[in-house]
């Protein structure tokens, strides 16, 4: 589904969180929303979720209204929060159960409804457990599958690998992207910039409640990096490959990271090509020369400024 948000405002009083947002992804893609702590990363995602009005502007979900529609959007979207609300004496089983209750599912259909996630999330075995013992990254899975519980076409994600440790994380990033290659459109918002970057089609940067980039990943890289990024690594030796490799025209910033060089080229694409082929003339066994993909952590660093509301 498609999913565009058009001039979105939103004001508290005389602050504005949110100022004249527009953004749009697709099914099938997983967009980062990125941007420093009081952004309006929140307070834009709340709004999508229908949990909030804008002050002016719309969501639309292939084409229809968040604002005039809200009941029928919400049979689209899954949307976590950036923490789970725990319920005392409430089983992980139970939770799911009653959410599934919410959104009118009945009988054998909701029960169905709920073992499928359970089993997707990898929460059959602890169904069992009351809320209030699990760990973080337990409560994100179930946070996760009660957002999926509805099979919604679109996931809005405020924040899900915070406090989550490595393999948690991993497990979070494997499932979006199964989710992705199921054709739901996911927005994701996140300080790990690095993980982002492995799953991301494309980005928008936020600041001060204002949009200062978005796109793909490739487009902003096109428009924000003056150089293009590469790796290489030869059998030979690797200092002896820099040290050529640093002769050459339009060649910057190399450097040795473990076995491979990383460098960058002030240049067309087509300038990496004679790059190569003067290396392979000076009889360097070259065994990978690639260009490096885009990294967040440089793009965000180099688009925002730090400023807060």
């Amino acid at each position: 589904m498609r999913v565009e948000i058009q001039n979105l405002r939103r004001e508290f009083g005389k602050t504005v969180a949110v100022d004249n947002v527009s953004f749009g992804f697709d099914h099938g893609q997983i967009y980062g929303f990125i941007g420093p702590n009081g952004s309006g990363k929140t307070t834009t995602m709340r709004i999508m979720a229908t949990l909030d009005e804008p002050t002016s502007g719309d969501v639309f979900i292939n084409g229809i209204s968040a604002i005039e529609e809200p009941d029928l959007i919400r049979k689209f979207i899954g949307y976590v929060p950036d923490s789970l609300r725990a319920y005392w004496d409430t089983t992980v089983h139970e939770y799911l159960d009653f959410f599934a209750r919410a959104y009118g599912i009945k009988g054998a259909q909701r029960e169905a409804a709920v073992t499928q996630v359970e089993t997707f999330t990898s929460l059959t075995d602890i169904r069992e457990k009351k809320l209030t013992a699990l760990s973080k990254g337990m409560r994100q899975r179930v946070s996760l599958a009660r957002a999926l519980i509805n099979d919604p076409q679109v996931l809005i994600l405020d924040e899900p690998a915070a406090g989550l440790d490595p393999r948690a994380r991993i497990e979070l990033r494997e499932l979006l992207i199964l989710l992705a290659e199921q054709k739901k459109s996911i927005l994701i918002s996140s300080h790990i910039l690095t993980e982002l970057t492995e799953i991301c089609h494309g980005v928008i940067i936020i600041e001060r409640g204002r949009v200062l980039e978005k796109g793909t990943i490739d487009q902003v890289t096109q428009r924000r990096a003056a150089r293009r990024a590469y790796t290489l690594r030869v059998e030979d030796s690797p200092i002896e490959a820099m040290r050529d490799l640093m002769l050459l025209p339009h060649v910057e910033n190399a450097r040795i990271a473990a076995k491979e060089i990383l460098f960058e080229i002030d240049g067309p694409p087509s300038v990496a090509a004679d790059v190569l082929s003067s290396l392979i003339q000076r009889r360097h066994r070259v065994t990978d020369f690639h260009e490096t993909r885009a990294n967040l952590e440089d793009i965000f660093m180099n688009v925002t400024k730090g400023e807060l509301q």
